[in-house]
């Protein structure tokens, strides 16, 4: 394990992250919210302790492994969160706790979207504006953003990537230098925000609204800047324009990139995951419209509405909200939340186990009905016309399982800090999914628990946001051998 260089990393890392206090200062100074000085300080924090971490190992030059790129992905997640909650303990509106301050941070950061914030309409506008930053920023992940300068200081980068970048096959790239996938993947990212930005404000948004909401919509993150969510604009338009980034954000980059580079979208069709993914929320969309219908829970063209919308923003973990779905009637619920669990594409801003694992199951678990049948075929399990290696599959259900033994122990845990068994599942689903909203206690935010139940949802957003093994690794005495 080479820690002087995984030092130097983490000190220029939050050098860099220092920066991003600069542009809310910006925003605090312009509409003279008062709340300057906290950015301010943060700022200044943040650099500090990044530079006195990187001065006594700044000479440092050494390779990085791929255990080095884990240590550091786990690292400055949880640093990051650190620091990024400065702002929100120093601001004197609303002036959070730590464990609040922590929790609302990593909440951006991994774009999980769950709040302990309230009265959101009365805050300064900076200390909004933030919050939609640092789910811009965790997004596509900070990390891969890294990786596009940090070769420019000498630093490989390929283990970060190969440490961050979310779904079952990470050995791929988009193109054959690391610097240039990060910096195509950013570009992308940065493309649909701009989009989005523009759609939401020709649409009726003011344009303090029209940026922060599309930081967390191509985000998947579902924060907003009204604590009412998109309900507030109540505007079919916007909610459609919402629909479609949503829906695009939670498609794998890789294809957004082929689209980019030859000009088609022929590509996306013959894409067995993004056909499966549609599909789903088709299939979803279509039984959560009959189901109001028949329940005369709203009108039947207002029951496509929010149907509609509140499938595509749960199924893909934005979190976004246009109606109260904890109450919708009969199995609506808990169809949509567990809908969260497929959640986005591999290589998406989605969170959830990642629509490709589902795909991969369930085609595995055909193959094996067949068998039953035909004892002695051989029978490949393909995507499209591609066979998929028993490798891939045995990791796709070694994830599976821990996903959901890791779900079962915090449940179990959550369940000893006294909250009901609706709001315990509901809540560790949510946070382990990235998905933000919940169920029962947690169906507005999480302002009304305990301390010890926010800190181990903190947990659960970072297992979630670093697809779990990237943190059980470290916790493996294999992994600290030489």
């Amino acid at each position: 394990m080479h820690f002087k260089v995984i030092l130097r990393i983490l000190g220029i890392l939050l050098m860099i992250f220092s920066i991003t206090q600069l542009p809310p200062m910006a925003v605090s100074l312009y509409f003279n919210d008062g709340a300057v000085h906290a950015f301010a300080i943060a700022f200044g924090i943040t650099l500090l302790i990044g530079f006195l971490i990187w001065v006594p190992v700044h000479s440092v030059r050494q390779d990085l492994r791929t255990r080095d790129g884990f240590l550091i992905t786990v690292l400055f997640w949880s640093v990051l969160a650190a620091a990024g909650s400065l702002p929100l303990q120093l601001s004197e509106s609303p002036h959070l706790s730590f464990t609040d301050a922590i929790f609302e941070s990593l909440s951006g950061l991994t774009t999980t979207g769950a709040t302990v914030m309230t009265g959101l309409d009365s805050l300064p506008k900076s200390l909004l504006y933030y919050r939609q930053q640092l789910q811009w920023l965790g997004g596509m992940g900070i990390i891969v953003l890294a990786v596009a300068i940090l070769p420019m200081l000498g630093i490989g980068g390929m283990q970060l990537y190969r440490a961050e970048t979310p779904g079952p096959v990470k050995d791929s790239k988009l193109t054959p230098r690391i610097t240039e996938t990060a910096k195509a993947l950013w570009y992308i990212y940065l493309s649909l925000t701009v989009a989005c930005a523009l759609g939401y404000w020709a649409a009726g948004m003011s344009l303090f609204d029209a940026i922060g909401h599309s930081f967390s919509t191509v985000a998947i993150g579902g924060f907003s800047t009204h604590d009412a969510s998109i309900a507030y604009f109540d505007n079919p338009l916007i909610e459609s324009i919402c629909i479609f980034f949503m829906v695009v954000s939670g498609v794998n980059f890789g294809l957004h990139f082929f689209a980019w580079r030859q000009k088609t979208l022929f590509h996306y069709f013959k894409d067995p995951e993004f056909k499966f993914y549609l599909g789903l929320l088709t299939i979803i969309t279509a039984i959560s419209f009959v189901a109001l219908v028949l329940s005369a829970t709203y009108e039947p063209l207002e029951s496509f509405r929010k149907a509609s919308f509140m499938v595509v923003s749960i199924a893909t973990t934005t979190g976004f909200s246009t109606a109260d779905f904890a109450h919708w009637p009969a199995m609506l619920p808990f169809m949509l939340f567990v809908a969260a669990f497929a959640g986005g594409c591999a290589g998406s801003t989605g969170g959830g186990m990642k629509v490709i694992r589902i795909l991969l199951i369930l085609k595995q678990g055909h193959r094996e009905i067949l068998r039953l049948i035909h004892p002695s075929a051989v029978i490949p399990v393909k995507l499209g016309r591609r066979p998929i290696s028993d490798n891939v599959l045995e990791a796709v259900w070694g994830f599976f399982s821990v996903y959901l033994l890791v779900f079962v122990i915090m449940l179990i845990v959550l369940l000893a800090t006294g909250l009901d068994q609706v709001t315990a599942w509901s809540a560790v689903g949510a946070t382990l999914n990235n998905l933000g909203p919940g169920l029962g206690g947690v169906a507005l935010h999480y302002g009304e628990m305990n301390d010890a139940a926010k800190w181990i949802l903190c947990l659960a957003m970072l297992l979630g946001r670093l697809e779990v093994f990237t943190f059980l690794v470290l916790l493996s005495p294999a992994f600290w051998r030489r």
